[in-house]
């Protein structure tokens, strides 16, 4: 049996044995990583002199530590902990939050839990994010940075808004800027005009943080695109919650984005989507003089593969295409679902004799690569394809031209490339 790699491991530390136990079964249902049980605090040290942890669940009261003592010991140790106890104490609580914690969790009952492994969802999602944290103080910079790090963000520290507009020509892919309102050079304001100009709020989220007292402030900026303003001072939580759900929001738009944007089948672009992104390429290229090779390919006799098989037999014949077609081309070109069983490729900056080489290796290797179907049977499968390597005036024409390529191919028998 092939063992499950697990690339993730967390510490529990509680004394309540049936607590844990509860808390342990939920994390590997549901975040399917290692954790490891310690009921006292020299259990815990034990643990970490063994295993390198992605974060710790702290309770409070130890038989061996029952004033917290486990919070200090565990962050000297620089693993991310999460605090999930049962004390109630409001003064304990603020000395806590204090500390280089990732939150404070009251268990009080099961929903705590799930709360606690919500956080640890997003945690670990966060990691594949960049945000900017932008003010000309240090202490305050410092202190931001390290607020944002405890969530897990990949984070760039930067003193101006003149040199956040630099990294982010560098970092197109941050997702999160962070900037103080009053910064020399290029102060907050002017700051977020540049990056409206460029990014939309659902592609890139400001947030604001003053200690101004004048709402006409906040305004200008909401105005101005940013999408939260945080007056200061401001606690942790609460600044926790808001960066959190604004990633969320985040992904929630680029995952509705992207279903807009690919086919459902193949997970590959769309014809409409195509065309969006050909448009501005074509045009593009067309004023570099760049060469590029445009295919239309489409399965040979797939009627007779549907009325052979089954339906899912065909739509597997499709994927398995796509698959080919998606992971024998380089990752600037461009590959999309047109219809039913037929593809279009964007072979970019390639002459011809390189294009007809890679077009040529991809009948090749369709032909060469059996289906297996569920019954266990091997199906072959071949493609036709049409290749215009001249482009016309228009990219409708240009694709017209492939088209009619790849009628001269299936009409020649199919298995075959024909180009012009």
């Amino acid at each position: 049996m092939e063992k499950k790699i697990i690339s993730e491991r967390i510490l529990l530390v509680d004394d309540s044995k049936t607590l844990s136990k509860l808390i342990s079964l939920k994390v590997k249902s549901e975040l399917n990583v290692e954790i490891d049980i310690a009921y006292s605090l020299a259990e815990a040290e034990l643990f970490t002199k063994k295993y390198t942890y992605t974060l710790a669940i702290l309770d409070l009261n130890l038989p061996d530590a029952p004033n917290g003592e486990v919070v200090d010991v565990i962050l000297k140790k620089n693993i991310p902990s999460i605090v999930l106890t049962g004390s109630i104490d409001k003064e304990f609580r603020k000395v806590m939050l204090k500390k280089d914690i990732i939150d404070y969790v009251h268990k009080g009952g099961i929903d705590d839990i799930d709360y606690v492994i919500d956080i640890i969802k997003r945690l670990l999602k966060n990691r594949h994010h960049k945000v900017m944290v932008v003010d000309d103080s240090s202490v305050f910079r410092n202190q931001m940075k390290k607020m944002v790090e405890n969530l897990f963000f990949q984070v760039f520290a930067l003193a101006h808004g003149e040199e956040a507009l630099l990294i982010l020509e560098e970092n197109p892919d941050i997702k999160i800027i962070i900037t103080d309102y009053n910064m020399p050079v290029m102060d907050g304001l002017e700051l977020t005009k540049a990056v409206r100009k460029k990014y939309t709020k659902s592609q890139l989220c400001v947030f604001v943080l003053s200690s101004t007292e004048d709402s006409d402030v906040s305004a200008k900026f909401l105005k101005q695109g940013a999408n939260d303003f945080i007056n200061k001072p401001f606690s942790k939580e609460e600044f926790s919650c808001r960066i959190c759900n604004a990633i969320e929001a985040l992904e929630n738009i680029d995952m509705i984005t992207n279903f807009s944007h690919r086919d459902f089948l193949t997970g590959l672009y769309n014809r409409r989507h195509f065309f969006t992104v050909m448009e501005s390429y074509f045009h593009t290229a067309g004023a570099q003089d760049e060469t590029f090779v445009t295919a239309m390919i489409a399965i040979d006799n797939f009627k007779s593969i549907n009325a052979t098989y089954d339906h899912d037999c065909a739509d597997n014949a499709i994927i398995h295409v796509s698959e080919i077609l998606r992971s024998e081309i380089q990752y600037h070109d461009i590959v999309a679902r047109f219809d039913g069983e037929e593809f279009c490729i964007v072979l970019k900056d390639t002459g011809r004799e390189n294009g007809m080489e890679v077009l040529e290796h991809l009948r090749q290797k369709v032909a060469c690569t059996p289906l297996v179907s569920t019954q266990g049977e091997e199906i072959f499968v071949s493609i036709s394809i049409g290749a215009i390597v001249e482009h016309e005036d228009s990219l409708t024409e240009t694709i017209g031209e492939a088209d009619a390529q790849l009628f001269q191919a299936k009409t020649a028998g199919g298995n075959k490339l024909c180009v012009v």
